[in-house]
């Protein structure tokens, strides 16, 4: 330290006179907020995204949308990565389209395919008939076929 005079009479106080305080409180409160977080987003997730029922039946009305309005690059996209491999975009409505007049979403039922869940949504066709679709949830849920 330095000598000599100084400009008041006492030496330099130290700065840091107490015992350092530990408190686990902020770290606790950090590891609370983020389990918090992680609970909301579980609850509030099927509410904002819907049901699996729900995305199901939605991503048929789409798909069956596009087609109606011949937009078969927007129906390509609803196709899962097997089926896209099989059909060229130009073929899609030929595949996937019963009958003119456009088709009903109806019921939507849990199936297995190949040992794998899916959703088996029905589609409702102007002339009475009904057709299958198995929809499969793979970074968001695609059409991937007809029901056998």
């Amino acid at each position: 330290m330095t000598q000599g005079p100084f400009l008041y009479d006492d030496d330099p106080a130290p700065l840091h006179t107490g015992t350092p305080r530990r408190s686990g409180r902020l770290l606790v409160m950090i590891f609370g907020a983020t389990a918090l977080v992680a609970v909301l987003m579980v609850v509030l997730l099927p509410l904002i995204k819907g049901s699996g029922e729900e995305q199901s039946r939605e991503v048929v009305q789409v798909f069956l949308a596009a087609l109606d309005q011949d937009d078969t690059e927007t129906a390509y996209q609803l196709l899962c990565e097997d089926e896209r491999a099989q059909v060229a975009p130009d073929e899609i409505a030929g595949r996937y389209v019963a009958a003119a007049g456009g088709g009903e979403v109806g019921a939507v039922a849990e199936a297995e395919v190949d040992g794998e869940p899916v959703r088996q949504v029905t589609v409702e066709w102007a002339d009475g008939t009904s057709t299958g679709f198995v929809v499969v949830n793979s970074d968001g849920p695609h059409v991937c076929g007809l029901a056998d």
